[in-house]
């Protein structure tokens, strides 16, 4: 038995609707908690669908007592052509309710969706840049783009573009047509693809922009995006990820993002317009402490160095990096030389094993074969190799890795 009347498709900003309980069934239990599945003989609450997450609300009820029963909507599912609602309390088949839809959730899918189908063509119609797939998260909403590469300021074009089509206020139509018709109209270029199903298909169109099949909600008119844009892009291994969001999301981000500017021009001491400029002073400087304090340790460790002597050297480090900084100084001075440095913070130890090229020592080797002793694992090159076991197991280990060396 599939839902006589889907509400969503002819009335998407209807929110509420009484309908009758047509069938219930068991879930499964989560967290020790039943769940069950309710069918309505009409409903407005939208199933998860398309890359569209599903509705929330409530469903609402007269029980026996007289009393009023307000059942959380959980989830809605599409199961073989049925909408089944997901909630904790059993409703009785028969029972005449009104389903209350979360209003802001559906506005701001609704936004997101109608605003991916115009940012989708408006990167099509710009840069031939086709959407191969959509996603609509729970704070922001992605589409991949089958492209090679796409710079910012192509991006920002597209978003500009986008926000003038939405302050035109284009109308956002719905339309089922036959299969034949679609077929037409992917022919004649006004559709791009088909769903693979038969029967009638849903035809979603921007005025002047753009004919989709979708079976998703959208807005009745561009200007009900309420603004679009574009947050970051990334290269994916064969496509172009735009991370996007649309109307009160935007407002939200940009928000975040002008209260995290705030902060950090009250931490730098600086406007806005400054912000750029100061970090990179900041991070040239930086790098420059860096670079010296990188020389320092290289020097420290080569003076070190030439204090340890014997082919075999063993030395403890402050951290593991200084650790190979030494190791390497040790074999430079001397080619038989082997190195062995242990660091430890405490809970965890590490060993860097160093060998010249003369020391005929294959140190990835030796200490992959000590640690696999210990049940770990590590290795590197012949000359320099790293690995890490339990404070614990560092005395066991240096006793593994004494045992292969031969010098």
């Amino acid at each position: 038995m599939s839902v006589a009347e889907r509400l969503y498709y002819d009335a998407q900003e209807l929110m509420d609707f009484g309908a009758v309980v047509t069938d219930i069934r068991l879930e499964s239990r989560v967290d020790g908690k039943n769940r069950w599945q309710v069918a309505l003989d009409r409903t407005a609450f939208y199933p998860e669908s398309g890359g569209q997450p599903w509705d929330l609300g409530t469903i609402e009820a007269v029980a026996r007592s007289g009393a009023r029963l307000e059942v959380p909507v959980l989830a809605v599912v599409e199961d073989a052509g049925e909408v089944w609602h997901v909630v904790e309390k059993p409703l009785t088949a028969g029972t005449e309710v009104t389903g209350r839809v979360d209003a802001g959730r559906r506005l701001d899918h609704m936004q997101q969706h109608t605003g991916q189908h115009l940012l989708s063509a408006v990167f099509l119609r710009e840069l031939g840049a086709a959407t191969v797939s959509f996603h609509l998260g729970a704070d922001s909403s992605t589409i991949d783009l089958a492209v090679g590469a796409l710079d910012w300021e192509n991006a920002v074009g597209v978003e500009e573009a986008a926000n003038r089509l939405i302050a035109e206020n284009r109308g956002v139509s719905v339309e089922v047509v036959e299969r034949g018709l679609a077929e037409t109209m992917l022919e004649r270029g006004e559709l791009r693809k088909l769903p693979e199903r038969e029967g009638t298909i849903r035809i979603v169109a921007i005025e002047g922009v753009e004919w989709n099949a979708c079976g998703g909600t959208h807005v009745a008119s561009t200007g009900r995006i309420g603004g679009l844009t574009v947050r970051r892009i990334e290269r994916m291994k064969q496509a172009v990820r735009v991370e996007f969001c649309c109307g009160l999301r935007a407002v939200r981000a940009a928000r975040q993002d002008f209260e995290r500017i705030g902060e950090i021009g009250r931490l730098l001491s600086s406007g806005p317009g400054e912000l750029a400029g100061k970090i990179s002073v900041m991070l040239d400087d930086a790098r420059s402490t860096a670079k010296q304090s990188r020389t320092l340790l290289e020097e420290i460790a080569g003076f070190e160095a030439r204090t340890l002597a014997g082919r075999l050297v063993e030395a403890t480090s402050r951290d593991a990096e200084y650790a190979k900084l030494l190791a390497a100084k040790v074999v430079a001075l001397d080619g038989r030389r082997v190195a062995i440095i242990r660091t430890s913070n405490g809970e965890r130890g590490t060993i860097v094993l160093a060998a010249g090229g003369d020391a005929g020592v294959n140190c990835g080797a030796v200490l992959k074969d000590s640690l696999a002793v210990l049940g770990a694992r590590g290795g590197g090159s012949a000359g320099m190799a790293q690995g890490g076991v339990a404070a614990g197991d560092m005395d066991r280990l240096l006793e593994e890795i004494r045992v292969r060396i031969s010098i």
